[in-house]
């Protein structure tokens, strides 16, 4: 059974964000498959929020956002580089005026590039840190002071195990920059506690999305098929997670089903990060 199957549009509709505004940084659709973004952003709407995609590539959001349409729900599209602290500014203003508010700020915003501190150029690791810690950054300095006025809002920053664990090759940049991701969302979640506005990680672990491919498919023997067959003997499950297994842990930091969830995270892993060998 693949996973657009295992999660039809006809099934399992709770409504457990209806009529929730969601801002989704990182939402562009890939030509082919499900990244966590996509899954995301498709979930949220068939759980009844309205939403709200943005990408550094318009025409990727408009391929989320016709996903969305096509099942009925309600979605636009929206191009922002989470680099760039003026698109943030006018994305949160952009979003808040069509919705009339910011009730999630979902950040799955991510890059990937593999190497150790000596491999590593500096160019790379700027760039990494750039986009995985200070994107997220960005996105919450603009978007809080909305959800702060409205005296409620939940924050979703998609981290990654290897903010936690060695998963098996370098990739200094790449961690760190997860590890910043956890640790300025609970600073977050801390000082905004008593606003009605909490914040939560979710850590993917061994995910099969199309974000592997290509930045880690040599740091595995340059074979696709084989970089995705050693992953699947990695994880205790035998199998890779995928994005709807990442989509389902944000939708419930984003909802009221977790409202006394804060400043934490919610790791899936398939068990990988509770391994000792």
């Amino acid at each position: 059974m693949n996973t657009v199957e295992r999660i039809a549009p006809a099934l399992q509709r709770q409504g457990r964000v209806e009529g929730k505004r969601v801002l989704l940084v990182g939402g562009g659709a890939p030509e082919e498959g499900w990244s966590n973004g996509k899954a995301a952003a498709v979930l949220y709407a068939r759980e009844g929020a309205r939403v709200v995609v943005a990408d550094r590539d318009a025409a990727a959001a408009e391929r989320c956002v016709a996903a969305i349409r096509a099942e009925g729900f309600e979605a636009s599209a929206a191009r922002a580089d989470i680099t760039s602290s003026d698109d943030l500014e006018r994305l949160a203003t952009q979003a808040r005026d069509e919705m009339g508010g910011i009730d999630i700020l979902h950040n799955n915003v991510g890059i990937a590039e593999t190497g150790g501190p000596v491999e590593t150029s500096e160019d790379s690791w700027r760039r990494v840190v750039e986009v995985n810690q200070t994107g997220i950054f960005l996105a919450c300095k603009h978007v809080l002071p909305v959800m702060d006025a409205q005296g409620k809002g939940a924050i979703v920053n998609i981290g990654s195990v290897a903010s936690l664990r060695w998963i098996g090759f370098p990739y200094v940049a790449y961690t760190a920059s997860k590890a910043a991701v956890m640790a300025m969302t609970q600073n977050i979640a801390l000082q905004y506690a008593d606003r009605g506005i909490r914040a939560n990680c979710v850590l993917p672990g061994l995910m099969d999305t199309p974000m592997i491919r290509a930045p880690l498919t040599a740091s595995y023997g340059g074979d696709v098929d084989d970089m995705i067959a050693t992953r699947n003997r990695t994880s205790p499950t035998g199998k890779m997670g995928d994005a709807w297994d990442t989509a389902h842990a944000a939708l419930f930091l984003a909802s009221d089903d977790a409202r006394y969830v804060n400043g934490t995270h919610i790791i899936v892993d398939g068990g990988l990060s509770a391994r000792c060998a």
